[in-house]
């Protein structure tokens, strides 16, 4: 055999040898174990078996949108294709079925397929705050599998890749989903207590303060450092639980984050505790947390002044408080049925040196026309100490002409306007964010908040 054939067999057999390395090194080393197809039944399989491991079936915190929502408790138990489901959006807690579905995409998906209770979040014709017309409460019914970690099952949103997690569910989970419900009256404040709330944080060595503004609608709190010269917010996320809250993003406080908050029934707080003297607290306060001079506006008797609850306008204020809108509502129905108040109108400085208090009235389908008016004449001081002024009754009237006769002080109107003569006064301060220039008049001793459009 000559030279040149040997070492043409020779590199055959060395390629051949080559090539039975390899195979041997994919079968050994490879991470895949089968076709892409038959991976995704693998996980399809997976993920079926998983979903109906649980007896109790599941419970997922869906927080659909952190920056401007909270979260919503529901619960699933799922069997062959048909899940029962429940959930906290309303007051509607009931167990309801429907179908889901695994499908094979790129991914595997948990799909809820039929209408049930995981919907009422992507309703665009449900929404709950006016930004988000159109657009529900951004949440999903597709669920993309990622696996699962110290027995939760971990998914991303398929429209937002929002992570939820599945854990499993327990008996007093399904029992307690009413009970949850009744934590949203404590988050929004009770009438009862101090109208001020506020979010104080302890890292151990220093106390901060934030304001606390809660939206039941939305489920969202807004709240921002008290501190001058800060930036520092805390806008977070509530979801209800049968002894407090969960919030997200949690609340940092150095490098800890607390997330659950238990109630406090004696005190109306919410209480997170963490390690080594680190702490949350929602809690009340019996004063505004940044007290101005914004009263001194009222004290120049050369400048008249006139500010107003409008009806179609500052009704809608959420910095009204629930017991301004409770004595105007049961003020309202003192009334004859279909009338109105129209308009409570705080007047200082008058060109004839009177203040008064002029209350307008109107019917319901007709709520521009003006159909009688009572004023309420004062004078007033302040207390700069304090930064408060003080409203002190003089007379009532129904018309602002010198010649008009003094009248007797409507009785359906004295527990409303008792709030304005209020002898512990009422703080007057500017607010921001209403698209409108307003101002609130607030008690310094009872939960009183009126919120009044600025005609300056």
């Amino acid at each position: 055999m000559k030279i040149k054939q040997i070492i043409n067999y020779l590199l055959v057999a060395l390629l051949a040898i080559q090539l039975v390395s390899c195979d041997n090194k994919e079968t050994l080393e490879s991470p895949f174990n089968g076709t892409p197809t038959e991976r995704l039944n693998a996980k399809e399989k997976e993920l079926n078996d998983l979903l109906m491991s649980s007896e109790l079936g599941w419970k997922a915190v869906y927080f659909t949108d952190n920056t401007q929502l909270g979260g919503f408790t529901h619960l699933f138990k799922f069997k062959d294709g048909k899940v029962d489901m429940a959930s906290d959006f309303d007051n509607d807690t009931s167990i309801q079925s429907s179908e889901y579905d695994i499908i094979l995409g790129s991914t595997v998906s948990l799909v809820f397929t039929t209408k049930n209770r995981i919907h009422l979040l992507s309703d665009s014709n449900s929404f709950p705050v006016a930004s988000l017309r159109g657009k529900g409460y951004l949440g999903d019914f597709q669920f993309l599998y990622y696996g699962q970690e110290n027995g939760e099952i971990i998914f991303r949103t398929s429209r937002s890749f929002k992570e939820v997690r599945f854990v499993k569910a327990k008996a007093t989970d399904w029992t307690d989903l009413a009970q949850s419900r009744l934590m949203i009256p404590n988050v929004v404040g009770a009438s009862t207590r101090p109208l001020f709330r506020l979010l104080e944080i302890n890292d151990g060595t220093k106390i901060s303060q934030f304001d606390f503004a809660f939206t039941s609608t939305s489920r969202f709190a807004t709240s921002n450092s008290i501190e001058t010269g800060s930036s520092v917010t805390n806008n977070i996320g509530i979801a209800y639980t049968p002894t407090g809250i969960i919030v997200s993003p949690p609340v940092k406080v150095g490098t800890q984050s607390l997330s659950e908050f238990t109630f406090d029934a004696a005190t109306g707080s919410f209480n997170a505790i963490g390690t080594s003297g680190v702490s949350a607290s929602i809690r009340y306060s019996s004063k505004p947390l940044v007290i101005t001079d914004d009263y001194k506006i009222l004290l120049n008797p050369n400048q008249q002044l006139v500010y107003a609850y409008i009806y179609n306008l500052t009704n809608t204020a959420p910095t009204n408080s629930p017991v301004f809108t409770s004595l105007l509502q049961s003020t309202e129905a003192a009334l004859t049925p279909g009338i109105i108040i129209q308009r409570i109108q705080p007047w200082f400085n008058n060109p004839d040196g009177t203040n008064y208090i002029e209350y307008r009235f109107a019917n319901a389908t007709a709520p521009a026309t003006t159909i009688a008016r009572y004023y309420h004449y004062f004078t007033f001081s302040s207390n700069a100490t304090a930064s408060t002024i003080t409203m002190t009754h003089v007379k009532w009237k129904t018309s602002t002409l010198a010649t008009s006769a003094n009248v007797a002080a409507p009785a359906f109107l004295k527990n409303l306007d008792d709030q304005f003569m209020n002898p512990q006064g009422l703080y007057f301060l500017k607010q921001n964010g209403l698209g409108y220039v307003a101002y609130t008049f607030t008690s310094t001793n009872t939960p009183f908040r009126m919120t009044a459009y600025s005609f300056q």
